[in-house]
């Protein structure tokens, strides 16, 4: 009886698991979907040999860089989406393999990215010191972000490391909320001059870092539920 009643009550008592929890890494794979399609867009253009013109004789100047940031993010983005479903991420093996692709990965497209404001002509009306600023403060925070999850996950801080791996992600994928962005104040008639360019962009890149900041607390209250007296911890 009273082992039929403790199998009851710790039944009840844990917190209900979400079917699947498969809505939100969908929605990221359609949201990396934009820069993917225009990453590969970009990459037939550079191996079908298209012919040279004033927007894209930038890329053909630099290939090496603009390869290495087109797949180097396609892969963080699109791998990186399944590292959301529960179901995956419990499992050890996966998540260690798609970490250790997804690590490299995320500094490819973060550095490459950072060598590209520097040293790739922006395109026209896309330049500016402030968006130059915001490339290159946001680019470093990406790469910042994966170097300090890897550290925490040398120290088996697993909470650490989930937290900053979450705020490089938010980064990573903000190429697509940033067409987003823009399509939302076009299509409102706004008008696109150089500052306003580098506004959206950098309010796309706020907005996935607040995104990430709201479910990283979520998840640490979560933790907290699962592991207070009336909780316990599933292991």
């Amino acid at each position: 009886m009273t082992s039929v009643t403790a199998i009851t009550r710790s039944s009840t008592d844990r917190p209900p698991r979400r079917p699947g929890g498969w809505l939100v890494p969908t929605g990221l794979i359609l949201l990396s979907l934009i820069p993917v399609l225009g990453g590969a867009f970009r990459l037939s253009e550079l191996g079908g040999g298209a012919a040279i013109t004033a927007d894209n004789a930038r890329f053909f100047a630099a290939p090496v860089p603009i390869v290495a940031h087109i797949v180097g993010a396609t892969v963080y983005c699109l791998l990186g989406a399944f590292q959301f479903v529960p179901a995956l991420r419990g499992r050890r093996a996966w998540h260690r393999i798609a970490g250790l692709i997804l690590i490299p990965a995320g500094l490819i497209a973060a550095l490459s990215g950072l060598w590209m404001a520097v040293f790739v002509t922006p395109a026209p009306g896309a330049g500016g010191t402030l968006l130059l600023a915001l490339r290159l403060a946001f680019g470093s925070a990406l790469a910042a972000c994966i170097i300090l999850g890897v550290v925490a996950i040398r120290r088996r801080d697993f909470g650490s490391h989930g937290a900053w791996m979450t705020r490089a992600y938010a980064l990573g994928v903000a190429a697509g909320t940033q067409a987003i962005v823009f399509a939302i104040w076009i299509i409102g008639g706004g008008a696109t001059d150089e500052l306003t360019g580098a506004v959206l962009m950098g309010t796309a890149w706020v907005i996935n870092a607040a995104v990430a900041e709201l479910v990283i607390r979520r998840r640490s209250r979560g933790a907290g539920v699962a592991r207070s007296p009336s909780h316990p911890a599933v292991p």
